[in-house]
């Protein structure tokens, strides 16, 4: 139970046989009904109520007592707790009345052909003999519609005119006519409408269970105790009594119980059930990790940063929880189209029993005809239809690595025509890295990268941190290093093994006294000369033979050429010398990421149009949207410019997404059609603002989104247009005689809700 303010509390019910919208009715109608309850919000497509009340006047015993006495059981604990998987759903009561009243059913149509003289007579009452084919009718009748009728009782107490209102009228009627008008029996008629709306219920019940059953796996991801180190003892708890800041041990094999940072030990962790990266992730002291990821091979030890409720997973499971209250325009659509067609049918059919038998006469057959209108007139495919879409594509998602945070978002997102992307942190990885080593005046790629490596130790710009960290990696050698000093915007000095070096931007050297214009590179790597301190290049001029020794290498001028062509490429140039020579020109980048054009090419395929925007200047903007592929970009964008941009993008193209790193680019989110949140995973900005976070920075998540959500539209636009042109034909049919009172039922129930539900659990199969 939660708190609200002084005047209100609240509880969540878990209500398994809640799965349908006449149920929901019923449950809202009858908690409504307790005194001090402020508000009832039946979900029935995962099974929940939550109703807020004045604790002053009622209390959860009596919410749970007024859902009991709606007709449905709850459920101890939680979502999680219920124990409601779709196997059980076969061995339900209802299940089983639905079996034994079927095999009276197929008993009484088997005695028709076996039994001699067909259905030989018992007893004969009310000017009508009844025979063992009758008995076992009635008995399917009484078997099978003892669930239905009460569930009609409830549905009349509480004012709903839903399917089991209509469907206990419509096997009375049937039933009452057999037995009150000599020489009619409808009992076959009675019996079949029983066991096929049965049937019917447990289908539905089974595929919604279905959809549920793949968010109840969310809720068994993280483990429900933690191995906690306490005064130096290993203690297993319940996850909810482990506290931040104390530290939980992690064995190869086991789940990781709750959010931390590691802060011993060294092992891969597969991050798929959070981030939907099939790739484990190599995982050591200070990177973080998060609960329900599995550690596979390394002892970890970990310092808990979240509690369990407050943990990436749960916060996970709880947008995804009310992402299927988030309804759609289609969902509304259906709403307001339902509350009009059930008063609409169920007139017709009023009028159907009472009208033409006053023209015509008949009376009995009319009131056939007017029984099986009732039997469609409540919209039950029609109104399911869309829900369990979206419960089946956002639960897909989110086991893919992507939060949808409700069912609008997916359906806005099928229609995206085009796409706005960030540059940094989402077409590039955010982080810098050394790209190009060009070695001069004798000196090869290790000593350039030995001498920047030491020269930049010391600096805390992200510049020198990667050069540093490309240097370890290839192994460079480290040397004693002193008298450092940062000279700002220019670059960095120090004294390496006693000897002073320099690096920084060409304008720092050139200040220096380099005379840049003279120092050439040889097309192969190599160095032809390099410029000398001071005005007048001293060994390292450009001389005749030095030209004639260039034009035979082939060499391109470092001023003009390479350091233009590699800040073409987007990347920062960076040299590095002595106070007497040039040893080398680093360059440093942030690079693509490898989904990246893979990525671009896959929404273009699909018809979504990829554009870049970013702050940073047109020739890096220019060199990356080149190397991933897309053809428009916009630079030097401030965040309001950004605005601007996706502002235009939606005139010009309609819907328009915004994919970005979910905070500063926050307003731009916030103005597009659908705003996607990159690498959200633990991310708690991220999660909370997006519409849609991919929890991984994975790119190649975006083409799958779009994919899954036009999947998802279509879906939803067949269980529609099927069921409403499947009840208008049955509409029309039924008063012309064409239609019985078995087809309405199986064409009209049994056969949409199987085929509407079937159709949407289709989604579950989309894949990135």
């Amino acid at each position: 139970m939660s708190h609200g303010d002084t005047n209100r509390e609240s509880v969540t019910l878990s209500v398994p046989e809640m799965d349908c919208s006449s149920c929901a009715s019923k449950v809202e109608g009858s908690v409504s009904e307790v005194d001090g309850v402020a508000s009832v919000d039946p979900t029935p497509t995962t099974g929940k109520v939550d109703v807020t009340f004045d604790p002053a006047k009622a209390d959860a015993t009596d919410v749970t007592a007024a859902v009991e006495a709606a007709g449905y059981e709850v459920a101890a604990g939680g979502p999680a707790d219920a124990e409601d998987d779709p196997g059980s759903v076969w061995r339900s009561g209802r299940a089983l009345k639905t079996w034994a009243a079927g095999g009276f059913l197929v008993l009484a149509l088997l005695s028709e052909l076996v039994v001699p003289n067909g259905n030989p007579t018992l007893v004969t009452a009310l000017g009508t003999e009844w025979g063992l084919a009758d008995a076992l009718l009635l008995g399917a009748v009484v078997v099978g519609g003892e669930v239905i009728v009460r569930n009609g009782y409830y549905s009349a107490r509480n004012l709903s005119l839903d399917i089991d209102f209509l469907m206990t009228v419509a096997i009375l009627a049937a039933t009452g006519l057999s037995v009150a008008v000599p020489g009619e029996n409808f009992l076959v008629e009675a019996a079949s409408l029983a066991v096929l709306f049965n049937l019917a219920e447990v289908l539905e019940r089974y595929s919604v269970t279905q959809a549920r059953e793949s968010l109840e796996e969310l809720f068994s991801l993280a483990p429900d105790t933690a191995v906690v180190l306490r005064d130096g003892d290993h203690l297993e708890v319940p996850v909810d009594a482990v506290d931040v800041g104390e530290t939980v041990i992690v064995e190869p094999g086991e789940k990781v119980p709750m959010d931390g940072t590691v802060t011993d030990g060294e092992s891969a962790v597969n991050e798929a059930p959070i981030t939907g990266e099939s790739v484990p992730v190599d995982k050591r002291e200070g990177d973080e990790v998060y609960a329900g990821t599995i550690n596979q091979q390394g002892y970890l030890e970990v310092e808990v940063t979240s509690v369990a409720d407050d943990s990436t997973l749960a916060r996970i499971i709880d947008l995804v929880e009310s992402a299927g209250e988030n309804r759609t325009d289609r969902e509304q659509f259906v709403d307001r189209f339902a509350g009009y067609y059930t008063p609409v049918v169920t007139a017709a059919a009023i009028l159907t029993a009472t009208v033409p038998p006053l023209l015509v006469g008949d009376w009995v057959t009319w009131a056939v005809r007017g029984i099986a209108l009732l039997v469609i007139a409540c919209p039950c495919a029609f109104v399911i239809s869309t829900p369990v879409s979206v419960v089946s594509g956002i639960t897909s998602a989110a086991r893919n690595g992507v939060l949808i945070k409700g069912g609008n978002h997916l359906e806005t997102t099928g229609e995206v025509d085009a796409v706005a992307l960030d540059k940094t942190g989402t077409l590039t990885t955010g982080e810098l890295s050394v790209t190009d080593v060009v070695p001069l005046n004798d000196n090869d790629a290790a000593d350039v990268l030995a001498c920047a490596r030491g020269v930049e130790s010391r600096s805390e710009h992200p510049i020198g941190d990667a050069i540093v960290d490309h240097a370890e990696t290839e192994g460079a050698e480290a040397a004693d290093v002193s008298d450092f000093e940062a000279i700002t915007g220019k670059g960095v000095r120090a004294d390496l093994d006693g000897t002073t070096h320099y690096a920084g931007k060409p304008a720092f050297f050139e200040d220096m006294g380099f005379d840049l214009d003279h120092v050439h590179v040889r097309t192969d790597g190599g160095a032809v000369a390099a410029g000398g301190a001071g005005a007048t290049p001293a060994a390292g001029a450009v001389d005749g033979d030095l030209r004639a020794q260039c034009e035979r290498q082939g060499c391109l001028d470092l001023l003009e050429e390479t350091i233009p062509r590699l800040r073409g490429e987007g990347k920062t140039v960076i040299l590095v010398g002595t106070e007497d020579a040039l040893e080398g020109v680093i360059a440093v980048a942030d690079t693509v990421r490898p989904d990246a054009k893979a990525a671009v090419a896959a929404l273009r395929e699909a018809g979504v149009e990829p554009v870049m925007l970013t702050g940073d200047n047109a020739g890096t903007a220019e060199a990356i949207a080149a190397e991933v592929g897309i053809d428009r970009y916009e630079a030097g964008l401030l965040p309001e410019e950004k605005v601007a941009a996706v502002e235009d993008l939606r005139e010009e193209f309609g819907t328009v997404a915004m994919v970005g790193d979910g905070i500063n680019d926050a307003p731009a989110l916030a103005a597009a059609d659908v705003g996607i949140a990159m690498g959200a995973a633990g991310t708690d900005t991220a999660i909370e603002t997006a519409d849609v976070a991919l929890m991984a920075d994975d790119l190649s998540k975006l083409p799958y989104l779009v994919d899954l959500s036009r999947t998802a539209n279509g879906v939803i636009r067949q269980n529609i247009w099927a069921s409403l042109g499947v009840k208008a034909l049955l509409a029309v049919g039924i008063p012309l005689g064409y239609v019985s009172l078995v087809v309405a039922v199986l064409a009209g129930d049994v056969g949409m809700t199987t085929a509407v539900t079937g159709n949407a659990m289709r989604l579950s199969r989309v894949r990135p």
